[in-house]
């Protein structure tokens, strides 16, 4: 009864089932001589997968499953002539397994020639063991066996239905769990982004940029220049709006190239925002950024740029000439604008929001340098209570190169848990922002000085106070360098490396350093221990996008942080091959008949997934609690770090519910 029952769940259709089988094998042979034979083994592919060659790479490291074919010959029956011969296939370096693979798609021939020694031989066993994937998944590694007749008839040998035993039968309920609640959670769409936390930030860059000495004294010059030009008031107040908008709008411009690399491939920005390359490149650029606003030299275009450009704003008259002032504006002060527009792109980015979010920060930051002009010129009179300029300006300047520093670390910071350098863990990485914290409070209070600062007569009372405030963020840094309690810093969560990238925290053996348990029941176990939710990894050791997810979704510091600390990590590897012992090993009836044989640990766990998920693909991901309630939807490959993230978190507030 319990095995009709199971019989009966795995031939259900639900909204959940997505079993795949994106390729047929057929099998076949022809005669070349009285007796010599090539058998033929052809694989038709569904668009998009593709199938791994049979040579084996020679690598310690994890790579791609080689398709393998067994035969069985023995003195008195055939001989194999020479080896299992593929076509030519496709072959290319592979960023994920950083070495070169090849495969085949579509359609693909292997053959193999043997020698029939026993006149009465009447057929050949033969079987393909193999692993497919697309762009997204793999599916795990699957055993095709074939009967392939000297006549020229071939069938897939499915096994032998009635040689189930009760023992294979016990074996196969015990890898049934009763999972409750998967008609709570169908297929979701994905939340729109919101760019309004992008638009606010690139706004306070813009109004940062402002009290800059690139900025900040061509305010009353311009509004005085536009307001006392013009023939009457209102045209002096039109075109010091117009340049406003013009700024506004040049920034906006400035984001459109990366739309275009957007429309090319949507993921690109978001690849590259993981590429060790790039952020070693931000790291340096923040630093010579830094250096720069400490005054030791000067960031600026060509002078022949700015020259041309206001020249034209001189001789030509109307909106166009405007249209070039607001230009020459923002290449004259790129010294100061440069180093802030920086961070907002490296910021962009670093995270998944591609180029629309790029544009909302690039509007914000051009909206904030444009919005004086306009206000001032409308209301003239608040020009006399503009501060004058004077030293406060390098001030502000230099402050911002400390800011730049730190904020070149976190690039630093990015390459080395993508590659696990150890170079900065995660107390080196605060002791660092420690060092900068203090250079920054001496240099406020007056202990230290720049190339561009005059002498200090009297500290001002804004000073004072940022220097105090930078001094309680330096304390509260403090504990983070400990093995303590109080190292979490939980106002900084997700920007300095996870707590558990620790010089105090001992290897452990999971994806990223992460614990996780690789036996289901095990962690089962542990998870009613901890009283902590379960994510269920489906996972393959040559599984490509199973890498990805883990270097570039699950390394995101909130994300890592929630996975060590907040669930109980099982991850299941369907193409494991070591053997189960003789006592563990059974033979599994499928649906359509076909008798599986269980005698690895990826067959098992394979099994399990299909049985109880209707999903054979990898990367696949389910949240459980200890009793095997669901908290979540599932899901597979999610390259967006905000959609994945959301998703752990949702299975949190569900598990905390109950």
């Amino acid at each position: 009864m319990r095995y009709l029952l199971l019989f009966i769940t795995l031939l259900s259709t639900s909204v959940f089932s997505q079993t795949l089988d994106p390729i047929e094998w057929n099998a076949g042979i022809e005669k070349e001589t009285e007796d010599t034979y090539v058998l033929k083994f052809t694989a038709k592919l569904d668009k998009g997968w593709h199938l791994y060659s049979i040579h084996e790479v020679e690598t310690d490291e994890i790579a791609p499953v080689p398709t393998e074919f067994t035969f069985y010959p023995t003195p008195d029956t055939y001989e194999l002539v020479g080896e299992t011969i593929e076509p030519k296939g496709i072959e290319k370096f592979d960023k994920i397994f950083e070495m070169d693979i090849k495969y085949f798609e579509e359609k693909v021939t292997f053959t193999q020639k043997i020698k029939r020694i026993n006149p009465n031989l009447k057929s050949v066993k033969a079987e393909v063991f193999f692993s497919i994937c697309d762009d997204e998944r793999c599916l795990a590694p699957e055993t095709v066996e074939f009967d392939i007749s000297f006549s020229g008839a071939a069938s897939e040998n499915k096994g032998d239905a009635s040689a189930i035993t009760d023992n294979d039968r016990n074996k196969s309920d015990a890898l049934h769990i009763d999972i409750q609640g998967k008609e709570k959670f169908p297929s979701e769409e994905v939340e729109k982004k919101s760019y309004f936390n992008i638009f606010i930030l690139g706004f306070l860059g813009g109004l940062i940029a402002l009290l800059t000495p690139c900025v900040f004294p061509m305010i009353p010059l311009t509004v005085s220049f536009f307001t006392k030009s013009a023939n009457n008031k209102k045209k002096g107040m039109f075109n010091a709006i117009l340049y406003g908008f013009f700024i506004f709008a040049i920034y906006v411009l400035l984001s459109l190239p990366f739309h275009l690399l957007d429309s090319v491939d949507p993921e690109i920005l978001n690849n590259i925002s993981t590429n060790v390359t790039l952020n070693i490149l931000f790291f340096v650029i923040f630093i010579v950024f830094a250096i720069s606003f400490f005054g030791y030299f000067e960031i600026t275009l060509p002078a022949s740029w700015s020259n041309k450009l206001d020249s034209k704003a001189t001789s030509i008259g109307g909106i166009v000439g405007v249209f070039f002032m607001a230009l020459t504006l923002a290449l004259v002060s790129f010294s100061c604008t440069g180093p802030i527009l920086g961070s907002l792109l490296g910021g962009s980015l670093s995270t998944d929001g591609g180029a629309m979010q790029l544009s909302f920060g690039m509007g914000g930051f051009g909206l904030a340098l444009a919005l004086p002009f306009g206000l001032f010129a409308l209301f003239p009179n608040w020009l006399n209570s503009l501060p004058k300029s004077g030293g406060w300006l390098n001030t502000v300047k230099v402050v911002l190169g400390f800011i730049e520093l730190a904020l070149a670390f976190k690039f630093l910071s990015n390459a080395d848990l993508v590659e696990h350098w150890g170079l900065l863990k995660r107390e080196i990485f605060i002791g660092i922002w420690i060092v900068i914290g203090i250079g920054m409070v001496l240099y406020l209070f007056g202990k230290i000085r720049f190339p561009h600062d005059g002498p200090l007569q009297k500290l001002s009372t804004a000073r004072k106070t940022l220097g105090v405030v930078t001094l309680a963020f330096v304390i509260y840094l403090l504990p983070g360098l400990t093995n303590t309690a109080y190292a979490n810093l939980k106002l900084l969560s997700g920007f300095p490396p996870p707590l558990f990238y620790s010089v105090y925290e001992k290897e452990a053996h999971g994806p990223l350093g992460l614990n996780a348990y690789t036996d289901f029941e095990e962690g089962v176990k542990a998870a009613k221990a901890q009283n902590k939710p379960i994510m269920l990894d489906f996972t393959g050791w040559a599984c490509v996008n199973c890498r990805k997810m883990e270097e570039q979704v699950w390394s995101h510091p909130e994300i890592i942080e929630i996975l060590k600390d907040r669930y109980t990590l099982i991850s299941l590897y369907v193409d494991d091959r070591k053997k189960l012992s003789d006592n563990e090993r059974f033979k599994f009836l499928k649906p359509d008949g076909r008798v599986k044989n269980i005698k690895t640990i990826g067959d098992k766990w394979a099994t399990f997934q299909t049985l109880n998920f209707q999903n054979n693909s990898q990367p696949y991901y389910v949240l459980l609690d200890s009793n095997m309630n669901m908290l979540n939807r599932t899901t597979a490959y999610t390259p967006d770090v905000k959609e994945y993230l959301k998703w752990l978190k949702t299975g949190l507030k569900n598990h905390n519910s109950k």
